[in-house]
């Protein structure tokens, strides 16, 4: 997304000498390309819902190379991953940006190699369009890269990243995800952590003909936390990408996910729901790009928001000339708690195809107070009423979620999360 304004190096200040010293190439570009752009404010129309004040109140340093291991080992407990069918599974966790191996156990039927060792970029990301993917680059220092080779099934896998500080820091992972032609693979990102923190991942996808990623994020960061997270994915002829998003913590995040159909009869899903209270923010921003014909793209994002909460949507579907037959569909849907709470939605369609179906639509609502009195009239509690409307909205948008653990994690931290106020917050 185009940031390019007058000398903006200033807002890069938190960061302090960090980006000073570089050598590696593509860092240097994109420092340069930051120093160009800085960090983009409200005056950018991208981001003219999405104020990054965050990012400039407070120092960044780097984090600590050591951690807590109780500390750690009690998060994971408390996401639920040391105990049921998420016990089992193969996992990736990363402790402030960095591999834990001590927490981690490999997949068999996916290769599994470290942005720390490689220091490979790949070509999806555009770190002189987009600034948080440029500041990404500057400062990566370790991701998972993951690749499915033609033909395998590499299961379910939970790439788990956590923060943990006591003084303010900033950190960067690069992951990379490659489904070779035919392979599935079925990624559950978790994001959560403890204390005031900026998590600034960038992931990029590549899905071969034929191919299926299911890719559900749970972000549930600590809640003086901002996640920042950007996802690239290309889509070959007849692949899938279909992906979800549930935000419940943070201070501040940001989900933003560049999704292109590449070739024909490619598939993309980009849905996704936010339940955020107090003066939470959470923005939900995508750009799905028809490139080829005969491609398919949906995106339903769900919103309940309560006290002084503010959600996001932005959601553009780009139709190229040649992506004749596009079937495109965007919906956002938002629940509003409190007079307080504020959702800002911008649906938006660019169609240069003639033969196309497009729709996209957005709806701002409270309680209906004729399902709040039925339930009432037969002895519900309002309380207790107003939970079930509102888990019942909720559940909708999980429906959508095919895989059946990852529905179930998000169900159950979506159970757990902060109480509703009500009207009054």
């Amino acid at each position: 997304m185009n940031a390019i304004t007058k000398d903006r190096s200033d807002t890069l200040a938190p960061f302090g000498t960090r980006l000073d010293g570089v050598t590696d190439p593509v860092r240097k570009a994109a420092i340069g390309a930051l120093h160009r752009s800085g960090l983009p404010d409200r005056r950018v129309e991208e981001w003219r819902y999405t104020s990054l004040r965050f990012l400039t109140e407070t120092p960044l340093a780097p984090p600590a190379e050591v951690y807590d291991a109780g500390q750690i080992q009690a998060q994971l407990e408390n996401l639920g991953l040391n105990s049921g069918p998420l016990a089992d599974l193969p996992r990736l966790v990363f402790v402030n940006g960095r591999y834990a191996e001590p927490f981690s156990v490999l997949p068999a039927e996916v290769e599994v190699s470290f942005f720390a060792k490689t220091q490979t970029f790949g070509s999806l990301s555009a770190p002189d369009r987009d600034p948080l993917t440029a500041l990404n680059a500057a400062l990566a220092s370790d991701g998972a890269q993951l690749h499915v080779p033609a033909g395998k099934n590499g299961g379910d896998v939970l790439l788990v990243s956590l923060g943990q500080t006591d003084t303010p820091v900033s950190f960067h992972p690069r992951h990379s995800v490659t489904l070779d032609e035919g392979a599935q693979l079925t990624l559950i990102s978790i994001q959560a952590g403890q204390g005031r923190y900026l998590h600034n991942p960038v992931l990029e996808i590549s899905v071969a003909a034929e191919a299926n990623l299911k890719h559900v994020t749970l972000q549930t960061e600590g809640q003086e936390a901002a996640c920042l997270a950007t996802t690239y994915a290309q889509v070959a002829e007849r692949g899938t990408y279909d992906s979800f998003v549930l935000g419940l913590g943070a201070a501040l995040s940001r989900q933003e996910i560049h999704a292109r159909l590449a070739a024909p009869f490619a598939t993309v899903h980009v849905n996704g729901a936010q339940m955020l209270g107090g003066k939470q923010i959470g923005d939900v921003t995508s750009v799905i790009t028809h490139a080829a014909p005969d491609c398919i793209s949906r995106q339903t994002v769900r919103n309940v928001l309560d006290g002084h909460a503010r959600g996001v949507f932005q959601g553009k579907v780009f139709v190229d000339r040649v992506a004749q037959k596009t079937d495109g569909y965007q919906m956002n849907q938002a629940l509003l708690l409190s007079e307080n709470a504020e959702i800002d939605a911008k649906p938006e369609l660019e169609i240069y195809a003639d033969d196309v179906k497009c729709s996209h639509g957005a709806t701002v609502g409270a309680l209906d107070d004729d399902q709040l009195f039925y339930l009432r009239s037969r002895g519900i509690p309002d309380a207790e009423a107003r939970q079930i409307l509102i888990h019942a909205f909720m559940d909708e948008a999980l429906g959508l979620i095919e895989d059946e653990t990852a529905r179930a994690l998000c169900t159950q931290m979506l159970a757990r999360s902060f109480p509703v106020a009500g009207e009054s917050a």
